[in-house]
């Protein structure tokens, strides 16, 4: 099965950033957000648009 989305402690392993730098991310719109509940969680999507767009 493939992951849609990751914790945001999740996500700060595999991007190796601090908690507030995702945060900065979310809130400059390069990180897309889903609320479940009250779990926020990022879209794997924007996760690899992020990463591809910092290798250009």
């Amino acid at each position: 099965m493939t992951l849609l989305t990751l914790s945001i402690a999740d996500a700060c392993l595999a991007l190796s950033l601090s908690r507030t730098s995702i945060y900065k991310l979310i809130k400059q719109g390069r990180l897309k957000t889903l609320k479940i509940g009250s779990r926020t969680l990022l879209t794997v999507e924007s996760i690899k648009a992020l990463v591809e767009g910092s290798a250009s």
